[in-house]
């Protein structure tokens, strides 16, 4: 499974201090099947706690997901900030994630060569 975020997502994620172990913790409850909402079109929503809180006050994150095989983080909000996205901005999502999910693996590795996409290394792999 390859997780990934994007340039804007890992800049917001940056100023919003969210670590990686809370975006793969995120995947890991979608792939037991605990997704918080599916948007459609490859889109998951999944919640992420804020540090010391819980997940309902925290941050929506929507996802382009693929069960088993990878996840690209796109959009974060928190919860105080503002409510639910507008049709339009989730119909944009909904085609930028379809075009990283079908995307070869060849072409992700470029991607984060040349910086448009990071990947979030799992920590096991490290150990």
């Amino acid at each position: 499974m390859r997780i990934f975020k994007t340039r804007w997502f890992a800049r917001y994620v940056r100023q919003e201090r969210i670590n990686d172990h809370g975006l793969r913790d995120a995947i890991g409850r979608a792939e037991r099947g605990l997704v918080d909402a599916d948007l459609g079109g490859g889109v998951i929503k999944q919640r992420v706690a804020r540090t010391g809180q819980g997940r309902s006050g925290g941050y929506r994150m929507l996802i382009a997901y693929r069960v088993g095989k990878m996840a690209v983080f796109m959009f974060g909000i928190a919860k105080n900030d503002r409510g639910n996205i507008d049709e339009d901005e989730l119909a944009t999502l909904r085609e930028i994630g379809a075009a990283w999910l079908a995307a070869q693996p060849e072409q992700l590795d470029h991607a984060v060569r040349e910086g448009i996409l990071e990947e979030i290394n799992d920590d096991n792999k490290n150990k």
